[in-house]
């Protein structure tokens, strides 16, 4: 039975790393988008253009770090399989849905942000911190899903 534990707490670092790495591919994309748009009238935009490109990829790094976090709560990176209950797996399957879901919208809707701040830089380069800010505050609340889910892994008791 423990066999079935340990696949669900495999479900839950597969479910942040794919689902947070989708978004931020998604945002990515969506960004990358309107920064070859802008490159293609000004090449000398391409340092502040690429910074927000890469906004959105920072949730694909928040799942990452669960899951990096959870293969290590149960052993996987440690050397040795801990024996975990199908209870504590739905468990840590469940903490790290968080991270997943929010990764997974916020990077999508981050990436648009981002093209829309694209399109200040490409108007008014001189605004570059100002334009940062629209997608930076939808990074937060990645940050607050990064947080609850590491919280919520690292308490859970093997």
């Amino acid at each position: 039975m423990s066999q079935l534990g340990i696949v669900y707490a495999l479900l839950g670092a597969a479910t942040a790393v794919f689902l947070s790495g989708a978004g931020s591919a998604l945002g990515v994309g969506i960004a990358g988008q309107a920064a070859s748009g802008v490159m293609s009238e000004d090449p000398s935009k391409f340092a502040k253009v690429l910074i927000m490109q890469l906004l959105p990829g920072t949730q694909g790094l928040y799942g990452l770090i669960i899951g990096f976090v959870t293969l290590s709560k149960i052993g996987l990176l440690g050397g040795g399989v801990a024996d975990v209950s199908v209870q504590t797996g739905l468990l840590i399957l469940a903490a790290c849905l968080p991270i997943g879901i929010v990764g997974l919208i916020s990077g999508k809707s981050q990436g648009k942000t981002a093209a829309a701040a694209i399109g200040i830089i490409a108007k008014k380069p001189d605004q570059f911190g100002k334009a940062m800010l629209f997608p930076a505050m939808v990074e937060t609340y990645a940050i607050l899903a990064l947080l609850i889910s590491f919280l919520a892994v690292s308490a859970i008791q093997i």
